[in-house]
């Protein structure tokens, strides 16, 4: 029976080797490649048409495949014949709901058991989906406080994304360039979220995303 390939994909090396080393012992299942950026997880894909793609939600790469759920629907709009299980930090209900709403085959905590990897490969090749255990009767960002619950449910998809690239140091006009919107539409959705979070500045701002782990 020919091996199930799978191609990984995260920034982090130390995470690539662990992550190869526990899908290795499972003679099932072969990875064909490795990939450390969006942009080269995508020539791999197109190149080694792998059936499965194990990738971490949060990917550096050019403003053509971005990361997170730009990227996602890119691999799901041009690679629907591949299974992809998301490996993340995120524990926002809206993103991880988002992610299983656009198709991806599974989601792993990376703050869970990254032993659960070979059984989320195997429930994937069986053509069925996988919720991490990590995941279930454990509190989210959304579910901390009632308050917190109200005001991080209430951002849009597209406000998360702008408030996550502005946690990690970008401007208005680089976050547009990302993301392919105007400035204008991504002050605009900036000042929204803030609005929603209840922060009166960009401290203020920058300090809750990191507390709640929004980036």
């Amino acid at each position: 029976m020919p091996k199930i390939k799978v191609v990984l994909a995260d920034d982090h090396p130390i995470v690539l080797m662990g992550v190869s080393e526990l899908i290795e012992r499972d003679e099932r299942y072969e990875i064909v490649g490795q990939a450390q950026t969006s942009t080269e997880l995508i020539e791999q894909l197109q190149r080694l048409q792998p059936d499965i793609v194990v990738t971490d939600y949060s990917m550096p790469g050019d403003e053509t495949y971005g990361d997170g759920v730009k990227l996602i629907e890119y691999l799901i709009r041009h690679f629907p014949q591949v299974k992809i299980l998301v490996l993340t930090m995120l524990t926002n209900n809206l993103i991880l709901s988002r992610l299983y709403d656009l198709g991806v085959g599974g989601i792993i905590l990376k703050n869970g058991d990254l032993n659960e990897i070979p059984l989320a490969l195997s429930a994937l090749a069986n053509g069925e989906k996988w919720h991490s255990k990590a995941g279930q009767g454990a509190p989210s960002v959304v579910e901390r406080s009632d308050a917190v619950q109200a005001r991080i449910a209430s951002l849009s998809v597209k406000e998360f994304e702008v408030l996550r690239r502005f946690a990690s140091g970008m401007n208005v006009r680089d976050i547009a360039h990302s993301l392919n919107r105007s400035v204008k539409t991504v002050s605009s959705q900036k000042v929204s979220a803030m609005r929603k979070l209840d922060v009166e500045n960009d401290h203020a701002l920058l300090t809750f995303c990191i507390s709640m782990n929004l980036i």
